[in-house]
């Protein structure tokens, strides 16, 4: 399974869609309390800008070899201008990705002192996009599905991953036998239906079932309805520090330990999760081993703090220590 994953990644092309956004980490020493409020006033000593979001699952796959594009929408600005400048850094293509005037580009920054997270705050539109913008978006993607091995939609809930745009790509990409990996946000699951697999944590697995999962048992007893909701797809439902749980139609549940000694950060893991699933079912391996190959991505993410990007290297030396 590694050998083949390892000697044909950088073969596959994968073409990355959705919800694109920066990730700033700004980081600081608090030396006193604001006069103006009670609260701690940051020095701050270091500004560090990492790309997150759909970006950061084009940033996974690029890391770990293979050929990427990535499909979004930025605004024009100065967000917009430095997040394509460090896609562009790191080896993605980003012709498709479209800016739009009327909206800003999604920033997540995240201020810290002494190792301590303090405060976050997002810039973000969440509203559907324009017509226009859709219809350009559309227009971009019909040039890259034509040449991509495998398609991720990376969905954040900010307007890129409408219904009509999930079941467009999805259609598209089943008449050319191009499978399709979701990492979803629309407690409506069945907009991605036909996606060959789907992979909702076990928060958004329970809001999709309208039901609280607690236990192994829940999850077991709900997935049969949410199956047959997306029908052909399978589900892949991530669970913190349980593992994976892979569902499969007319097959027995895969349940994957979590592989991680120490968590650092979470941030980005479910990233990490559907890039690697896209490139090794691009490669040809089938979803129980590429479900494998993901979980052993997520420990190695999770041992790192803020949005980190997965390197062919460590994987390897993951997998390996794992045999």
């Amino acid at each position: 399974m590694l050998t083949e994953f390892t000697s044909r990644a950088s073969t596959v092309r994968v073409l990355v869609v959705g919800d694109v956004m920066l990730d700033a980490y700004i980081s600081g020493a608090v030396v006193r309390i604001s006069p103006e409020a009670p609260v701690p006033v940051v020095e701050v000593t270091t500004r560090r800008f990492v790309v997150g979001g759909a970006a950061n699952v084009a940033a996974n796959a690029c890391s770990i070899g293979a050929s990427v594009t990535l499909a979004g929408v930025i605004g024009a600005d100065p967000s917009g201008a430095r997040l394509r400048s460090e896609l562009l850094k790191l080896g993605i293509a980003v012709d498709p990705l479209v800016e739009d005037d009327t909206r800003v580009t999604t920033v997540k920054t995240r201020v810290t002192a002494h190792g301590q997270q303090i405060v976050r705050y997002d810039d973000e539109s969440r509203a559907p996009l324009s017509a226009p913008t859709a219809d350009l978006l559309i227009a971009k993607c019909e040039r890259e599905v034509n040449s991509a091995h495998v398609i991720v939609i990376s969905d954040y809930a900010k307007g890129v991953a409408s219904e009509a745009f999930c079941r467009w790509i999805i259609e598209r990409a089943a008449k050319r036998g191009i499978p399709v990996v979701v990492d979803p946000k629309s407690p409506d699951l069945s907009r991605y239906r036909g996606a060959r697999v789907i992979t909702p944590n076990l928060k958004e697995t329970s809001t999709a079932a309208g039901e609280d999962i607690r236990t192994t048992e829940d999850l077991a007893r709900v997935v049969p309805a949410l199956l047959a909701r997306i029908a052909p797809s399978s589900l892949l439902v991530t669970r913190g520090g349980d593992g994976m749980t892979l569902f499969e139609p007319g097959q027995p549940s895969v349940h994957l330990q979590a592989l991680v000694n120490e968590v650092a950060d979470v941030t980005g893991a479910g990233d990490t999760v559907v890039a690697v699933l896209a490139v090794a079912l691009g490669a040809g391996l089938d979803l129980a081993d590429a479900a494998t190959l993901a979980n052993i991505a997520a420990g190695v993410a999770v041992s790192h703090h803020g949005t980190w990007a997965v390197n062919r290297d460590e994987l390897i030396a993951a997998a390996k220590a794992r045999a």
